[in-house]
């Protein structure tokens, strides 16, 4: 990358976090874009201070708000906006200048626009709408702006709520919107452009190198407009001459399929964290003397892969740290040198329940994730805890399957409210049962092509817990159907029959899950050859795929399956990061 163009003193450049989510990497991509320090909003009287502020709001739509009202924030923040300085907003940080939101009744937003954002329709697509995608920019404001978004790029979203577009809204979307997308059959304000305002719906942070490009542009070109009065409600005019309405049916989804590079992560028996990967999830090499296989330093590999085009990394920690203070537990030290060269979504998962510290204080679930948040995660991905939670769940359904109403008791649900149903994954680790008859069982079965060692024709997905060790009396369908209700994002699907197999992903299992929930589901497990990819995408719908051992051993590198799936037509980010 060339060396980087200062716009203007690094202590003139503001970050205004309310207190939630990931703004380690958002600190992370501003410093190795342009060089400059973000300098976080500490009080009230820091919004003068700044020349440029950058709002990048992570979680849900209230949580922001409430956020912001907790700290003293929002008359400063208007004041700041009607002084013609430079502002950006992203993700929440771009809602948040709308009127309200479907995701918090009775929350006022900023009301700097007029609009309310709604929640995407599941009855058509999964959601929340998680992944890559491309954007329609209108090119006479974008021009004017500095030629910030790059319509041939993909960036990175990951939200359940936006600015769907309304026709009977249009002179006011057309006004502020700066790009519009699509997803499935809803297109949507992707990013807003008026006066000093900037924001994205889709995070740059996360996009790789277009969203590195894009950070540089705006500090190299932000610039004060003139000031509103003191008083100044209206913060936007009409569309300026020359700017054409967007043609929104024209507007394509270009969502593209995910590959995700997957690191098992475990002490050694000299108490170094390295990448392993179990055979049938036993993960001791008895060939190198019964020591945990070592596979390679995790940060260096999850290195090379956002090299080679991860559109993400997922650490899933598989030792346990019970004796060890949360903020001293090594998987956030792994984070924060991970979050400040890889510029892709990091999932971090193992560990996520409620820790009993050395000293007997007991630290929530809740917190331990804020804890990982901070240090450069995106999305935790929770294990047994979410089987037992979906137990539970059924436990209080009613007689005809009717989930009961949420209380609020289980870390799902907690993680969700502050962070938004995006930021939890529920990773799940089924095996086969087979019967000779569906009647032999009350866990809803497959007919499956693959006959059990009896010749059985049926079979269904127990959920085990324990690291694989223990089967419950719980089928995969009950397990996503209830963390779904929870209000879990996406589902890790594993499959213990096909880990290490390398004979392709469990199609019919991945097909079942998919058609159970709404939510977006990862397969993982089986992966052995480029063609398995295009494979299980083409025959599930997957929205992701997710790999482990071929990619640490060079068997199939990234790269040559990110370019196998391009050339067959499956709809990939091809781009790789700078």
């Amino acid at each position: 990358m060339t060396a980087p163009s200062q716009p203007s003193t690094s202590s003139s450049v503001y970050l205004l976090d309310y207190g939630a989510g990931n703004v380690r990497s958002l600190v992370n991509a501003v410093k190795h874009a342009t060089g400059v320090d973000l300098v976080p909003i500490a009080s009230p009287a820091d919004f003068a201070r700044a020349d440029v502020l950058i709002f990048p709001g992570v979680g849900a739509f209230g949580q922001a708000m409430a956020g912001l009202r907790a700290k003293g924030y929002v008359e400063p923040l208007l004041a700041y906006i009607r002084s013609g300085k430079p502002f950006m907003g992203i993700c929440v940080g771009m809602q948040s200048l709308f009127a309200a939101s479907e995701e918090s009744p009775g929350v006022a937003g900023l009301g700097l626009i007029p609009f309310a954002i709604r929640k995407f329709s599941a009855a058509t697509k999964t959601v929340p709408h998680m992944g890559w995608n491309g954007t329609a920019v209108a090119r006479g404001r974008d021009a004017a702006a500095g030629g910030l978004i790059d319509e041939t790029a993909k960036y990175y979203f990951v939200h359940s709520y936006a600015a769907i577009w309304d026709e009977a809204a249009a002179d006011t979307l057309n006004a502020v919107a700066d790009s519009v997308a699509r997803y499935g059959d809803e297109p949507f304000v992707s990013s807003v452009q008026f006066r000093n305002v900037f924001a994205t719906q889709f995070h740059p942070e996360k996009s790789g190198a277009a969203g590195l490009a894009l950070l540089a542009k705006y500090l190299q070109s932000a610039a004060p407009v003139a000031p509103l009065p003191a008083d100044a409600t209206a913060f936007w005019t009409a569309a300026p001459g020359g700017v054409a309405a967007f043609v929104v049916p024209a507007i394509r989804d270009s969502l593209t399929k995910r590959v995700i590079a997957c690191l098992d992560i475990r002490a050694n028996d000299q108490g170094q964290l390295v990448v392993t990967k179990g055979e049938g999830y036993d993960v001791r090499d008895k060939a190198a003397g019964g020591d945990v296989r070592n596979l390679g330093d995790p940060v260096e590999l999850a290195q090379t892969y956002y090299a080679e085009g991860a559109d993400e990394i997922d650490f899933l920690n598989i030792t346990s740290f019970r004796s060890v203070p949360v903020k001293d537990l090594p998987m956030l030290d792994l984070l924060k040198r991970a979050s400040a060269s890889i510029f892709v979504p990091l999932t971090i998962g193992g560990g996520i329940r409620d820790i009993t510290e050395p000293d007997g204080t007991v630290v929530r679930a809740l917190d331990v994730v804020t804890e990982y948040f901070r240090a450069g995660a995106d999305k935790v991905s929770i294990g047994s805890d979410a089987v037992y939670a979906a137990e539970a769940v059924w436990a209080r359904a009613a007689a005809d399957g009717t989930l009961p109403p949420l209380d609020g008791s289980t870390a799902i649900e907690q993680i969700a409210q502050v962070y938004g149903s995006q930021a939890v994954v529920v990773s799940v680790d089924p095996r086969r049962v087979y019967v000779a008859d569906p009647a032999a069982t009350h866990h809803t079965t497959i007919e499956t092509a693959f006959p059990g060692p009896n010749g059985e024709r049926y079979c269904w997905y127990q959920c085990t817990v324990k690291g694989g060790r223990e089967g419950r009396d719980l089928d995969v369908h009950q397990l996503v159907r209830a963390v779904a209700h929870l209000g879990a994002g996406e589902i890790l699907l594993n499959c213990m029959d096909k880990d290490g197999s390398k004979s392709g992903f469990d199609l019919e299992l991945t097909a079942a899950v998919k058609a159970a929930v709404s939510i977006p589901v990862v397969a993982s497990s089986g992966a052995g050859h480029v063609q398995h990819f295009e494979d299980v995408f083409r025959a599930t719908d997957a929205d992701a795929a997710l790999a482990a051992g071929i990619f640490h051993r060079r068997e199939v590198p990234l790269a040559d399956v990110k370019a196998h799936l391009v050339k067959a037509g499956i709809p990939t980010r091809s781009t790789v990061a700078a």
